[in-house]
């Protein structure tokens, strides 16, 4: 495993199968041969990883995330101004696409204010946060506090937040609407707003009550202010329905918004579900914040990476959520030589990331439950769901 040669004497204990030593014919190098388990406790700790990466990838420039800020704002107003003008059928599906994209960008920018990885002023990011996720109605502080519980508990079945598997017991008392609905393609691409007010299957609480069990008694406040200002904006689209009509306001903000949503649904369930090879979840005492964060998958999302802040440089960016964005790909590649296997390079995309749309789909077909028990758990498959037929049993 490249990079991860003679990090301590634990690498024999990393994978099931036998460590073959192997001289290396280009001369005086020496490789592993083995079966890798993605599930082992990994030979390197994340102090290893954090000293390979150049001192400079953590430093915060407020005026260059500001940058990316008005780049976006001026894209966005630009768009839509383009679109009004010249209100033309055969431009509103690019001006929808495009615009969602550019709302799901907002997101990304908010996301990095929630993470405190947009400046190191607390001022700064709680008010650009709540201007970019307001306008596309998400509550910043609702939304903030359960993503960092997401990235406190990733790859735990019992204490993650987001596109959490469902244990068995759990998936078989989902009614046949409920199971058609999460798995279902294009249904879970528009999961979002459902999740902001009821979260997931098994889980209580609302992204915009103060008093849900999602925040402490400490964090009222904070999230009353965001609901405040969820509101304004919906009263500010309320009034702009009656003023220049509701169809207007659906073609200028509705549909993007949906756009947005899908963006989000499909670009957040594909970083921790979809790799060709099963990834592992953790329950109790083999769960630790290295061995959750390796099971996210960076994508490759073409030339929409630049567009959405490399949020597909997903790895780096959980292990380490207060970095910048902007810093998110040299990190990653100063990275690499350390994570070795454990790092899943990611499938190079074309011009637009078509190819995902195969791995959304294979994932949704046979990733549905995993078993009520274990440690270590994969995602195992309802052959009924999709009408597949049952697996033949020895007897």
């Amino acid at each position: 495993m490249q990079g991860v040669q003679g990090a301590n004497n634990g690498l024999s204990k990393v994978n099931s199968g036998a460590v073959k030593k192997t001289e290396n014919g280009s001369g005086g190098g020496e490789e592993y041969d083995f079966d890798f388990d993605p599930s082992a406790p990994p030979p390197f700790k994340i102090a290893d990883i954090r000293a390979a990466i150049p001192k400079h990838c953590w430093v915060k420039n407020p005026w260059r995330s500001m940058s990316y800020v008005f780049r976006d704002i001026i894209v966005v107003v630009a768009l839509a101004s383009l679109a009004i003008y010249l209100d033309n059928w055969a431009f509103w599906p690019i001006y929808w696409v495009a615009q969602g994209t550019m709302f799901w960008a907002f997101f990304v920018l908010g996301h990095d204010c929630g993470h405190g990885s947009f400046s190191d002023s607390a001022l700064l990011n709680s008010v650009v946060g709540h201007v970019l996720h307001s306008f596309i109605l998400v509550p910043y502080h609702g939304w903030r506090i359960s993503h960092r519980t997401h990235h406190q508990n990733h790859g735990n079945v019992e204490k993650d937040e987001s596109w959490v598997p469902l244990p068995e017991k759990m998936y078989n008392s989902l009614d046949s609407s409920t199971k058609f609905l999460r798995f279902k393609i294009p249904f879970p691409l528009f999961a979002y707003p459902i999740y902001l007010w009821w979260r997931s299957p098994g889980k209580t609480g609302s992204h915009f009550n103060p008093y849900s069990d999602l925040f402490h008694p400490s964090e009222k406040n904070e999230v009353t202010v965001s609901t405040l200002c969820w509101s304004l904006m919906a009263a500010i689209l309320f009034i702009s329905s009656t003023i220049i009509g509701l169809p207007q306001l659906l073609k200028v903000y509705g549909v993007p918004y949906l756009i947005f949503v899908a963006w989000l649904d499909l670009v957040t369930y594909l970083h921790h579900h979809g790799h060709e090879e099963k990834l592992p979840w953790y329950r109790g005492k083999e769960w630790t914040y290295l061995r959750g964060g390796l099971t996210t998958v960076d994508r490759d999302y073409g030339v929409i990476n630049n567009i959405h802040h490399d949020i597909g440089t997903h790895v780096i960016h959980h292990l380490f959520p207060q970095m910048p964005h902007y810093h998110l790909v040299e990190a990653t590649k100063a990275a690499k030589p350390i994570l070795g296997k454990y790092y899943r390079e990611p499938k190079r995309s074309g011009l637009f990331p078509f190819h995902l749309f195969g791995n959304l789909s294979r994932s949704m077909r046979e990733d549905h439950y995993v078993s009520n028990e274990g440690d270590v758990v994969y995602y195992q498959t309802d052959p009924r769901l999709y009408g597949f037929p049952e697996p033949t049993k020895n007897k």
